[in-house]
């Protein structure tokens, strides 16, 4: 089905930050399959553990106990400071489980209508329940009636979450990105976070964050909600947690730990041995690597480079990030940058519009850092000289 419109352009191999096509030519990849590919591709510690899992054992069913499962649960709680986990294959289960969780806890209080709060601009997935969460219209087109029960807000926008707490009695949780990925790298203030938890907190709301996109070290932590040391009611993972195998995951803290009980949700193929002994191999190679500390160095290389040379050029909106999570705002649509930085061989993404987004790797060098500088400015540059060359 013509659900994408892919570019021109097949990979049929890859070695750490770099992708070979079918013509052999080398890309370097900046995008990390949309910051899946945290460890980059082809790693040796993931695709060991996946030839050693694959010859013992794929799938059982949750019926019974999983011993891998147990062990990539213990490990994230231990990560997370969280308490329980449910595990599904996608980041848009995962916060089906979350909505779940908001839904059952607002009929366990004894809330009619129970409604959740989300933000303008934000992606949540594209099951009809997440993509009712979603802030975006483009993607909800075409899909009417949408899911009921969401209250929408202006992100970074705490007097609005005030203003929806004092007019509306049946809210019961807050679903938000800590960083807008898709939204464009939308970095809120510094103690925005800390804020939503105070809210939460006084009017006995959850606070659940969708860190899809920003979980496994991407933004300098293990997640981006330890940036505020603060602790969710509920956060969801994918993306990097299987470096390319899927899974997903719905972390609890003990004030949701006991929402669910059997028969409330499951998953057949969720939490599977093949996909949990990799997640785990994930987790112990970005610990043992001290990829999350790279990350923010890393991050904090490649944000400098741009502030440097895009930030003051007429043209560029702004030039932010957070760890390996960097957004390039320019003042008009850019989409055609991604087609002529692969021309230049490099892997990048433009989302709302405008936006150049880059997620590399956690592994990228200095070296591979400075690859992408040097074409993303490059590309920039031509671009905003064209209408003067007009």
């Amino acid at each position: 089905m013509q659900t994408y419109a892919p570019l021109d352009v097949t990979f049929e191999h890859g070695e750490g930050a770099y992708l070979w096509d079918s013509n052999g030519e080398k890309y370097l990849d900046a995008l990390g399959g949309i910051a899946v590919c945290g460890l980059g591709h082809a790693h040796p510690a993931v695709t060991q553990t996946i030839c050693e899992q694959a010859s013992k054992l794929l799938h059982t069913s949750n019926l019974y106990h999983i011993d891998r499962q147990q062990k990539l649960a213990d490990q994230l709680c231990e990560l997370s400071g969280l308490s329980r986990v449910f595990f599904s294959n996608s980041g848009a289960e995962a916060n089906e489980a979350a909505i779940k969780i908001a839904r059952l806890y607002g009929s366990k209080n004894k809330v009619k209508d129970p409604a959740i709060i989300v933000m303008d601009n934000s992606f949540h997935g594209r099951t009809m329940a997440t993509l009712s969460a979603t802030g975006n219209r483009k993607v909800q087109a075409g899909f009417e009636p949408l899911v009921q029960g969401f209250i929408r807000a202006p992100f970074n926008d705490v007097d609005a979450i005030k203003n929806i707490a004092d007019n509306n009695s049946n809210v019961v949780a807050i679903l938000v990105e800590p960083v807008q990925g898709e939204g464009g790298i939308q970095i809120p203030d510094r103690d925005y976070l800390n804020q939503l938890r105070e809210i939460c907190d006084q009017n006995n709301w959850l606070l659940m964050l969708d860190e899809i996109q920003t979980g496994m070290g991407r933004t300098g932590q293990w997640f981006a909600f330890q940036h505020n040391d603060i602790l969710p009611d509920v956060m969801t993972l994918a993306k990097a947690l299987g470096n390319g195998v899927p899974i997903g995951a719905c972390l609890v803290s003990e004030s949701a730990a006991d929402i669910f009980q059997p028969g409330n949700h499951g998953s057949t193929f969720g939490g599977n041995p093949l996909c949990c002994a990799t997640a785990s191999a994930v987790i112990d190679t970005i610990a043992d690597n001290s990829l999350v500390d790279s990350a923010v160095q890393m991050g904090q290389y490649l944000l400098n480079a741009f502030t440097g040379k895009l930030a003051s050029l007429d043209g560029v909106r702004e030039v932010r990030g957070l760890g390996l999570m960097i957004g390039i705002e320019l003042e008009e649509d850019c989409g055609d940058l991604v087609a002529q930085a692969l021309d230049k061989k490099l892997l990048i993404n433009v989302t709302a519009g405008n936006v150049i987004r880059l997620l590399p790797p956690l592994i990228i060098s200095q070296q591979q850092a400075d690859t992408i500088i040097e074409t993303v400015c490059e590309l920039v540059t031509n671009r905003l000289q064209q209408p003067a060359a007009a």
